[in-house]
C-alpha cells in the first residue's frame, strides 16, 4: 500500500510580496528551497496562518539569500506582505519506506533566513 506523507515543510514563514500580475505559484528564496528539499516547479501546499487560507501552486525559485516569499497570479490574493506561511509538500512512498523517511522540515527567523543551529 502506498501513503503521503510530508516530505517538506517551511514553518511560519513571512510573504514578502505579492504579485497579482504574474502567471501563477510561489517564488521562495533559494536558500529555504534548499534547505527544505524543494525543487522548482515542485507542487505545494501553501496555509496561512492569518486567514486560514488553504491553496496547492507550484514553487518557483527565488534569489538566493534574498529571503522573498512572493505568492504570485491567483495567490496574491489569498496573503497580504506580513503574513505568515506555511509551506508543505508530500511524498507517495510505501509504508516501510514511510516509518524510515525523515521530512526536511525548517523554521526561518522572522526575516525568512535560515536559523544556523
Amino acid at each position: 500500500m502506498l501513503i503521503e506523507v510530508v516530505k517538506s515543510k517551511i514553518h511560519r514563514v513571512r510573504v514578502t510580496d505579492a504579485n497579482i500580475d504574474y502567471i501563477g505559484s510561489i517564488t521562495i528564496d533559494e536558500d529555504l528551497m534548499d534547505a527544505a528539499n524543494l525543487m522548482e516547479n515542485e507542487k505545494v501546499q501553501v496555509v496561512n496562518i492569518n486567514n486560514g487560507e488553504r491553496m496547492e501552486t507550484y514553487v518557483i525559485r527565488g534569489e538566493r539569500k534574498s529571503g522573498t516569499v512572493c505568492l504570485n497570479g491567483a495567490a496574491a490574493r489569498k496573503a497580504v506582505v506580513g503574513d505568515l506561511l506555511i509551506i508543505i509538500s508530500y511524498a507517495i512512498m510505501d509504508q516501510e519506506e514511510a516509518r524510515r523517511f525523515k521530512p526536511a522540515i525548517i523554521f526561518p527567523d522572522p526575516n525568512n533566513r535560515l536559523v544556523q543551529p
